[in-house]
This record gives structure tokens, sequence and C-alpha cells, in this order.
């Protein structure tokens, strides 16, 4: 069976250079997510099937959001292996944070493999409306509504 993989010259430099071959037990692939903004917060959603729940660890420091987690590698006494692509080993993804970010009300959940971290803008980031006092020539005021971003 042939299969097309555009990706294996490119696997096999970064296993020439880091002196290991992707996607075994000492260097698992990344962690393939989505990151996406909705109304007032951010949503990441990072696929990490077949990992336990308690070895998933969130940290935010600085302005970098970590995700670390661990898969543990399978009893292998006694087995013959026709293919072996479901590494074992730990994830790790670092993502900068903006200024504009409630790192204080950051919550995530798992569910079916799929890590969810919900990442809320802080109240300074969000659009607010600015009223403005305008004076006529009469000296009477009025307020004028604006929009800022």
């Amino acid at each position: 069976m042939l299969r097309f993989d555009p990706f294996r010259d490119l696997d096999s430099i970064t296993s020439a250079m880091l002196g290991t071959s992707l996607g075994s037990d000492r260097a698992p692939r990344f962690m393939p997510m989505d990151l996406y903004k909705l109304d007032d917060h951010y949503v990441l959603s990072a696929d990490l099937p077949g990992v336990d729940p308690g070895s998933i660890d969130i940290d935010v420091d600085r302005g970098t959001l970590t995700l670390t987690a661990h898969r543990t590698a399978p009893d292998t006494d006694g087995v013959q292996w026709i293919s072996s692509e479901r590494f074992a080993g730990t994830y790790r993804r670092q993502l900068a944070l903006g200024d504009g970010i409630d790192t204080d009300r950051i919550s995530a959940s798992y569910d079916n493999g799929v890590l969810s971290v919900t990442i809320p803008l802080a109240e300074r980031a969000k659009p607010r409306k600015i009223d403005i006092d305008a004076r006529r020539d009469t000296g009477e005021q009025r307020s004028i509504e604006t929009h800022s971003t």
C-alpha cells in the first residue's frame, strides 16, 4: 500500500536534527488546536485524545499561557507491533497573551479528548460607549453617543 505524506521529508529533517524520531514516546508530535474569538472571550480547543485529565496542567505566568498534558505508553511486553502511530509522552503548547486578557477568569474543561480553554477579555479591553457633551451656540447641552473600539 502506497501512501502520500507531504510531511515525510520535514519529519525526516527534524528527526535528524533532534536525534529522535517524531511520534516516538520521546518526542511526540505537536498538540493540534483551534483558537477563535467569540463575543467577549477567546476559545482555545486542543485535541488530546487518550490523555488522562489529571495529567493536564494549565499555567499563566507573565503573559504566557502554557498547556501541558501527558499520555502514558501502553504496556508493550510481548507485543509484536504491526503499526505504531499513536505516541506516548508529553505535549506542551505555549501562547503569548495580550494585555487585554482577564487571566483571573480563564477556565477550562476536558470532554471526549478535547481540552477547551475559555480566555475572557478584560473589562478595559472590551468595546464601550463614550458620551460626548456638545454645546450649541444657545448654551444648551446635549449628549452625542459614540462607539470606541
